[in-house]
């Protein structure tokens, strides 16, 4: 009798178990839609006049586009474009994410276990620096106030992982394409900080109304006014 109570006493803490381990993706889904919804900076309305900047959004991931020059401010001082090979264009795309995800996996064909673990757990950040000819490409626009983008600007520079003469830390990576670089970030990448949430920490810090917590890019971008196509 005893050894019948002590297998049904651990059969039930395995079918808790896997009940939990079950119930995880649902909790993380209900968690992202609430984070989602609910707002920061809620008293923000954008301006008539400004600086605007954009958001790209390929359905997982999204970057901030800005212009290389505005409001006195120029990132070509701070990413050149001789850290790349042929980069030209006006506007800068900003993203981070991963560091296995980024450098191993030019398309999503490539990912592999090790790498989905990686994001997942914890894994280094890295900055995507990439020169575009235009904003075009991108589905929705945010009007800044001066102050709006000098923090923005501030926010995204501060993100950078710094060598011993205060430049950001190019990693030694071709990239994907001629026109843009990989750099070291601070922080790490994780389920919980994830590659759209930084982005809105970006946004927050700007002082700009965003999602309190959007682990997935469609619950950043939607507030947003569309790109005119």
């Amino acid at each position: 009798m005893a050894r019948r109570r002590k297998k049904g006493k651990a059969g039930k803490w395995v079918a808790r178990g896997l009940s939990a381990i079950l119930a995880m993706p649902a909790l993380y889904l209900a968690l992202a839609l609430i984070g989602s919804l609910v707002p920061v900076n809620r008293g923000w309305t954008e301006p008539a006049d400004g600086t605007t900047i954009y958001l790209a959004d390929n359905g997982v991931h999204a970057d901030i586009v800005m212009p290389v020059k505005a409001e006195g401010l120029d990132w070509s001082a701070v990413v050149p474009r001789s850290d790349m090979a042929g980069a030209q264009g006006d506007w800068i795309a900003f993203g981070s994410g991963e560091q296995r995800v980024y450098l191993e996996t030019p398309t999503w064909w490539d990912i592999t276990p090790r790498t989905i673990w990686s994001a997942l757990t914890g894994g280094k950040r890295v900055m995507h620096v990439e020169y575009v000819p235009s904003p075009a490409y991108t589905v929705r626009q945010v009007r800044l106030r001066p102050q709006e983008y000098r923090r923005l600007w501030a926010a995204i520079r501060a993100d950078f992982a710094l060598d011993g003469q205060g430049q950001p830390q190019r990693i030694d990576h071709l990239g994907y394409g001629p026109s843009d670089a990989f750099y070291r970030a601070v922080g790490k990448e994780s389920a919980i900080r994830t590659c759209n949430t930084w982005v809105a920490r970006w946004l927050r810090l700007a002082g700009v109304k965003t999602s309190l917590w959007p682990p997935f890019v469609q619950g950043l971008v939607w507030r947003y006014r569309k790109v005119p196509s």
